[in-house]
């Protein structure tokens, strides 16, 4: 089986003719046109978070499946100096808070939001 890279190109003439991505779990869809590369994220992400935040796990899930290998974390429940400074930098109180680079992307529904707009993967890669 061929590792999956972290971002799979489908030409839309591979979608006219029928042919789908290859999944790794379906040997149906074994013969495809999809290109698949490896994209370098190259801006750091920043995350503030808490333990128990399902939307914290969401975000990070989404970001690694955009190609993002490291995020650092930063929990606020174990610093109230960092929640402090979280609050004066976003102007917002919920986790998570997103930063990608200096850019701040706002909590989980924004960073979805970004992606389905294909903003996300041009402002990794910045």
């Amino acid at each position: 089986a061929r590792p999956v890279a972290p971002m799979c190109i489908v030409s839309r003439a591979a979608l006219r003719a029928g042919s789908r991505p290859a999944f790794p779990w379906s040997s149906k869809h074994s013969s495809t046109n999809a290109v698949c590369e490896d994209r370098s994220m190259s801006a750091k992400v920043t995350m503030y978070s808490t333990g128990v935040c399902p939307y914290c796990v969401r975000a990070e899930a989404l970001l690694k499946q955009r190609g993002v290998q490291e995020i650092d974390k930063i929990r606020i429940d174990l610093d109230p100096a960092q929640r402090d400074l979280m609050m004066e930098r976003t102007g917002r109180r919920t986790v998570p808070q997103i930063y990608i680079g200096q850019t701040h992307v706002g909590g989980y529904d924004d960073l979805a939001a970004l992606d389905k707009a294909g903003g996300l993967l041009p402002l990794l890669q910045a």
